[in-house]
């Protein structure tokens, strides 16, 4: 089962149970697994389903928004698949301030001229991080070190180093400029992180950048646009009647 086609099951216990793909669009403020726990709940309440395996393929940090693959049944084999796929994400960048966490997760601490900075350079840029980069990930990240994520280490205060990931960036886009916010497209591999991106760039040009919103749209072949909306799903589920036999 995918994309918007639920309309068409008959038998919507059994596809799930046996394995299903949704596109789901992620709320924000949501963690990825809040959205696992809830298609649960909903199968556990409408449709009786007491145990199933559920998973999805590649997190997206609570304050951002748009596609997660969700994967039922037999379909969660193919998580690692959909896990290996490019990413298309839309968001926002604020020059001129750096936060501990390079998003809005902490406060900004640091702030940096922005008086040289134009267009022409933010895209001259962009341009340098197209391609196979090395990224460090960002402290606030789930990356393990010693047993603990990394950012337990972080809000804790403890000073920890982190390995260098190469990863692709395939494109790099700057729609529009609203001093001091940056609106961007990127397209990316897996492992990329688009908080750590932010950090780069603003010291790229000698300034500082944090991530002020992020949307995903793409994974792969599948848009957000086909997404459904955890109100649009939880009355499909609500409002069809369970299988009897």
């Amino acid at each position: 089962m995918s994309y918007k086609n639920m309309e068409e099951q008959k038998t919507l216990s059994e596809e799930f149970i046996e394995g299903s793909m949704l596109l789901v669009d992620k709320p924000l403020k949501w963690t990825s697994f809040d959205v696992v726990n809830k298609i649960k709940s909903l199968l556990r309440y409408t449709r009786g389903i007491k145990k199933i395996k559920i998973g999805h393929a590649g997190t997206l940090d609570p304050l951002a928004t748009g596609l997660l693959i969700i994967c039922t049944g037999k379909m969660t084999k193919a998580i690692e698949r959909y896990q290996q796929q490019a990413k298309e994400y839309t968001g926002t960048f604020f020059l001129g301030a750096t936060t501990p966490s390079s998003d809005l997760e902490t406060e900004p601490d640091v702030f940096f001229p922005t008086e040289h900075i134009t267009k022409t350079l933010l895209q001259d840029k962009a341009k340098k991080f197209q391609g196979e980069i090395s990224q460090v990930p960002p402290l606030f990240s789930a990356k393990k070190i010693l047993g603990e994520r990394a950012y337990e280490h972080a809000r804790k205060g403890i000073q920890t180093t982190l390995k260098p990931n190469k990863i692709c960036i395939h494109e790099f886009e700057i729609l529009q400029v609203e001093m001091p916010v940056m609106h961007f497209k990127v397209n990316c591999s897996k492992g990329t992180y688009i908080r750590a991106l932010a950090r780069d760039f603003g010291q790229a040009i000698n300034s500082g950048a944090y991530l002020k919103s992020l949307r995903r749209t793409r994974i792969g072949d599948f848009h957000v646009d086909n997404a459904w909306k955890i109100e649009e799903l939880s009355e499909i589920l609500k409002n069809s009647k369970p299988q009897t036999g």
